[in-house]
């Protein structure tokens, strides 16, 4: 539907047989908190609004509704491979991987940093919602272990890191960089001073880009987009947080190969 608009990575854009999209909260039919485009089934938002921006993003993609596969996400480092729209029961886990063309791999996020990931020689594709939790864990490595068993290879792997919180957003405590320097030392690099001495900034698109190429990952960027800054255009659970909102959108990122 061209009245939903998408934001697309360059990398990922130069790939023919690969269609995906980073969207926005725009060009829904949700309303209040949830304005408009809402995906998320575990938010609060009523039902059959959110089943409609799902259908708008899917048929966006040139997909039908139930073309769009996303897993309860549970900020863990659990990747799922996909053949076919989930049954009845929706796998936990923290991205999903298909190589089927058609099905279009989807995950949500409202801070969180979204990855699209494809090998467009294999023909495999992946959607990994990485959120601190799931990025320290290893959701990133464990999401292309995943394409690799169904056949993609590392060095052939294009990956985009969608709107997330930035750089200079992201303010943490000190028990949030402690325990990334005790995972490793070289982690401090992606922290900056904050407010307050009790404070950091935390690089989360360039730590989720550090994990992509420690993986192996061929090419991967950061598309620059900041969701706690830019209200008009994405949701966060931050800004949510701090205005005592009480809940909040969530955004959709997909990938999916061209039949």
């Amino acid at each position: 539907m061209s009245d939903v608009p998408i934001l697309a990575a360059p990398l990922l854009a130069a790939l023919p047989s690969v269609r995906h999209g980073f969207f926005t909260r725009q060009g829904g039919v949700s309303s209040g908190l949830y304005a408009s485009l809402n995906v998320g089934r575990g938010s609060g938002d009523a039902a059959a609004a959110v089943a409609e921006n799902r259908a708008r993003a899917a048929a966006a993609l040139g997909g039908a509704p139930d073309a769009l596969v996303t897993a309860y996400q549970v900020h863990s480092a659990r990747a799922v491979v996909a053949d076919a729209p989930f049954a009845d029961e929706t796998p936990h886990a923290d991205a999903v991987v298909t190589r089927t063309p058609g099905l279009i791999c989807g995950a949500l996020a409202a801070d969180c940093a979204p990855v699209l990931i494809a090998d467009p020689q294999a023909r495999v594709v992946a959607a990994v919602h990485a959120g601190w939790r799931g990025a320290l864990a290893g959701v990133v490595e464990a999401a292309v272990q995943a394409m690799v068993g169904e056949g993609a290879a590392t060095a052939r792997m294009v990956a985009a890191v969608g709107p997330c919180i930035g750089p200079a957003s992201y303010e943490v405590g000190l028990e949030f960089f402690d325990a990334f320097v005790a995972a490793s030392f070289l982690n401090a690099r992606f922290f900056a001073p904050g407010a307050s001495p009790q404070k950091r900034l935390f690089d989360l698109p360039a730590y989720v880009c550090s994990r992509l190429a420690a993986a192996g990952v061929g090419q991967a960027e950061w598309i620059g987009r900041d969701t706690l800054t830019e209200e008009a255009w994405f949701f966060s659970n931050r800004r949510a947080v701090h205005r005592g909102e009480g809940d909040y959108g969530r955004l959709l990122s997909a990938i999916t190969l061209v039949p």
